[in-house]
């Protein structure tokens, strides 16, 4: 088999390939920045709680007008957004810390959501929730993640820096009289919404993997905050692109193939990344080479 048969042709041949392949660039231009900003946060796992916190709500959705982009999307995003206010009220008024709080409600959602569309819907239905269908991505559905890939980028252009002094010194940001409340809510929006967008391609279980594999792979190869997400969203693309392959020539579900080829460059970042993996932590170089 030739480079340009293997490589090239799928995306030649067939529409539905090539929308798949847009589809996993914005969702890599969305995802990358803010996956790595949960990373920086130290808030991974809150991330893998919102993705199944967006279930009830686009089950509800689907029980209501089946599998409607712009219902299942409202009632995604409605549903995140109830869980990462309830967390942050819970984690305020009680003694139990934030990803506590997250962990309760989001096996709660879980566990509603199978439940809604397990008793209104077929097996298939729960499939195409759960893992999605990146294949069968349509134009309403590409318009959707291309937007809120969008939206990603100005909002973080517009309060990025705020977003990166949280990071780091939230302290600061209160003393200084920095809106720390606002631009925390404002993450957690933004956490949602691409998760939203990642569930109608990668379904519920696979969305949160596009944005935080890529994210802890850029630890390994960057250290600034720009070269970080630039870093993530290119490791996500490139992973989109990888994956569709192997489920075009191996006949395999696409939304997983995704995700294990983005957890294979994780593999090799940990062992011979050059920031901090395991080849830069017990092979050093010499102190004088450059």
């Amino acid at each position: 088999m030739d480079v340009h048969a293997a490589l090239i042709q799928p995306f030649v041949e067939f529409e539905f390939m090539r929308r798949a392949l847009v589809a996993c660039l914005a969702l890599s231009v969305g995802c990358g920045p803010v996956g790595v900003l949960l990373v920086l946060r130290r808030m991974s796992l809150v991330g893998d709680a919102l993705s199944h916190a967006v279930l009830p709500g686009a089950a509800i959705g689907f029980m209501i007008a089946g599998l409607s982009l712009v219902v299942m999307s409202l009632g995604g995003l409605v549903a995140g957004l109830v869980v990462a206010i309830l967390s942050g009220l819970v984690a305020r008024v009680t003694p139990q810390r934030e990803d506590a709080s997250f962990a309760a409600f989001y096996l709660i959602s879980l566990a509603l959501g199978v439940l809604i569309v397990a008793t209104h819907g077929s097996n298939v239905d729960l499939m195409h929730v759960l893992f999605g269908t990146i294949l069968a991505v349509d134009d309403a559905s590409l318009l959707l993640v291309v937007s809120i890939a969008t939206l990603t980028l100005f909002t973080l252009a517009v309060v990025g820096r705020a977003l990166i002094v949280e990071c780091f010194d939230p302290g600061f940001l209160r003393a200084v009289g920095g809106p720390g409340a606002v631009v925390h809510f404002v993450f957690l929006t933004l956490v949602v919404l691409n998760l939203v967008a990642g569930f109608h391609a990668l379904g519920t279980l696979m969305a949160v993997g596009l944005m935080m594999l890529p994210a802890a792979v850029a630890r390994f190869w960057a250290d600034e905050v720009a070269t970080l997400a630039a870093t993530s969203s290119a490791v996500a693309f490139a992973s989109g692109y990888a994956g569709l392959l192997l489920s075009y020539h191996a006949d395999l579900p696409s939304g997983p193939a995704i995700i294990l080829v983005a957890g294979g460059v994780y593999i090799v970042s940990v062992v011979a990344g050059p920031r901090g993996s395991l080849w830069a932590k017990f092979m050093p170089r010499r102190h004088l080479e450059a």
